[in-house]
C-alpha cells in the first residue's frame, strides 16, 4: 500500500526551473568528468573519476551524507535496504561500491552504460541457465577486493521498515570467498523516508523528477553496522536472516532514539 504523501507527491511530479537546473548540472558534471575517465580506461587504470561522478551528481540533487560506524573498505559484500535511486549515489560515491542489479538496468539508454562504468554486476533472476555465470562474475568481482553492494530485497522499500530479503541472491557467494567480510548497512533517511522512497505507483521517471524538485536537501545517515559472523555465511538462509535482523535492530534503534518519526 502506497503512503498518503507518496500518491500525493507522484500527481505533483512535473519539471520545475529547479529540476532543469540540477539536470544542467549534472550534465556538465558528465562532460567535465569523461575525458579523464575515458583516458583512465584506456590505459586500464582503475577511474576514481566515477565516484567524482557519484558524488557530484549526489550534491546537486540535494543528498548530503553522513556515517555511523566503521566501513570496511576492501573484501567486503554489502548488504543494504533499498530505499531510492539516491542509494547508488551515495554508496557508490562514498564506499566506492560497485553493485549487483537487474538485468534491465543494463539496457536502458546511458543509465546503462554509466552503471557499465561502476563495474555493475547484472542479474536475470528469470534466467536459470545463467545462474551459475552470474554467480561467477559476482564471485570474480568480490576477488578483485572492490567493495559491492546488495540489496536483497529485490526491489525498493519504503525506507522504515524492511521487505522480505530473498535468500537466493545470497547463493552466488556461498560458501563465501576467502577473506569476504559481509557488512549490514542501514540506509536511514530519517523522518522523510516514506516521502523519498519510490514505491509503486510512482514511476522511476516521476520519482526522479520529484526528488529533483525538491526544495529542501535530502539527509541521509549511513550506518555500517558490524560485520556478520563467519558461522552464518555458510548458508544463504543464514546469511539473509542474519543480515535482514541487523538491520532491523539499527531501524528499530534509531526510530526510538528519535521520536518524532512514526
Amino acid at each position: 500500500m502506497v503512503s498518503p504523501s507518496i500518491a500525493s507527491a507522484t500527481d505533483r511530479a512535473s519539471i520545475t526551473w529547479r529540476t532543469i537546473s540540477r539536470l544542467a548540472l549534472m550534465v556538465l558534471a558528465l562532460l567535465f568528468l569523461i575525458v579523464p575517465h575515458l583516458l583512465y580506461r584506456a590505459a586500464r587504470r582503475p577511474s576514481p573519476m566515477v565516484m567524482a561522478f557519484l558524488n557530484a551528481v549526489g550534491w546537486i540533487a540535494g543528498l548530503r551524507i553522513r556515517t555511523t560506524g566503521t566501513r570496511l573498505r576492501r573484501n567486503v559484500l554489502f548488504v543494504s535496504n533499498h530505499v531510492s535511486w539516491l542509494d547508488i549515489l551515495a554508496l557508490g560515491g562514498a564506499a566506492r561500491s560497485a553493485f549487483v542489479s537487474k538485468a534491465e538496468i543494463g539496457s536502458a539508454p546511458l543509465v546503462g552504460w554509466l552503471a557499465d562504468q561502476n563495474h555493475t554486476i547484472y542479474v536475470q533472476r528469470e534466467a536459470r541457465r545463467e545462474i551459475h555465470n552470474q554467480a561467477n562474475e559476482l564471485r570474480g568481482a568480490l576477488a578483485r577486493g572492490r567493495p559491492v553492494t546488495l540489496f536483497p530485497e529485490g526491489t525498493t522499500g519504503p525506507g522504515d521498515g524492511l521487505l522480505p530479503f530473498r535468500a537466493s541472491l545470497f547463493q552466488a557467494v556461498i560458501p563465501t570467498p576467502p577473506n569476504l567480510r559481509v557488512q549490514p548497512v542501514f540506509l536511514d533517511y530519517g523522518s522523510e523516508a516514506n516521502d523519498i522512497a519510490w514505491l509503486d505507483p510512482e514511476s522511476g521517471l516521476d520519482n526522479f523528477k520529484r526528488l529533483l524538485a525538491r526544495k529542501r536537501p535530502v539527509h541521509l545517515t549511513i550506518h555500517y553496522l558490524d560485520p556478520l559472523p563467519d558461522i552464518v555465511e555458510a548458508d544463504r538462509k543464514l546469511l539473509a536472516e542474519a543480515a535482514r535482523a541487523t538491520i532491523a535492530a539499527e531501524i528499530a534503534r534509531s526510530s526510538a532514539s528519535a521520536p518524532h518519526r512514526l
